[in-house]
């Protein structure tokens, strides 16, 4: 199972990243530079947290538009799982291949710290390794994770099963206390049409090893290389 982690000038978790997925594959990642024009053969697509480009236009917009990205566009619409993780989220907001779009907080303020998810649905190979409505552990660190889509696709997003993530109380409870950043509907992740794209704010990657406080987050990357395999 070969995995490929997108780097951009900015980008500053992808060392998180690879040793998350050394844990769940026990080799490392490829690490692709932003102005390659293709990719090599490799199961699955990262794209990880930091600051692409110094978030100097919108998080995520001049990423958007670099090389590499018409590659993982094309990866991604051939059913090549794609995972964006906080920074790599917006990106794939800015390049279409998720829906929506990604805000300051509410707050205008940095977040950083743990939060509780709900786990929204197990039947995608991003969140197979969880139980439907299971509450995870895990840590944020992002300025503009504030979700945000119309009506009619947040309606769809829940009609067709597409939100993967929200922001709930330690026992999966919804509020807006719990809300940290704003989201609509408290979403934390969503998916695209084929469940075979998902972005979210917060860092599952950091929550893979006791010594980073907490291990929730290695279910989300067992289960998706053990669904590949």
């Amino acid at each position: 199972m070969q995995a490929a982690i997108i780097i951009f000038p900015g980008s500053n978790r992808e060392p998180d990243l690879a040793m998350a997925l050394k844990r769940a594959t026990g080799h490392e990642p490829l690490h692709v530079w932003h102005r390659e024009a293709t990719l090599p053969a490799t199961d699955l697509i990262l794209i990880p947290g930091g600051f692409a480009y110094g978030d100097y236009l919108r998080c995520g917009a001049m990423a958007a538009h670099s090389p590499i990205m018409r590659e993982v566009r094309a990866r991604a619409e051939a059913g090549t799982p794609v995972l964006g993780i906080c920074n790599g989220f917006q990106v794939l907001t800015e390049a279409g291949l998720l829906p929506g779009a990604l805000l300051p907080n509410r707050t205008l303020n940095f977040i950083c710290r743990d939060v509780h998810l709900r786990v929204e649905t197990n039947q995608t190979i991003f969140t197979c390794g969880y139980s439907a409505g299971q509450t995870i552990r895990v840590p944020v660190a992002h300025h503009d994770g504030n979700y945000t889509a119309d009506e009619d696709t947040l309606d769809r997003l829940e009609d067709r099963g597409l939100v993967a993530f929200r922001y709930c109380g330690a026992t999966g409870d919804l509020s807006e206390t719990d809300n940290i950043n704003g989201s609509a509907r408290a979403i934390a992740g969503v998916f695209n049409d084929t469940r075979t794209v998902l972005g979210l704010m917060p860092h599952p990657e950091n929550a893979t090893d006791p010594l980073l406080g907490s291990t929730d987050g290695r279910a989300l990357f067992d289960g998706l290389i053990g669904a590949l395999q």
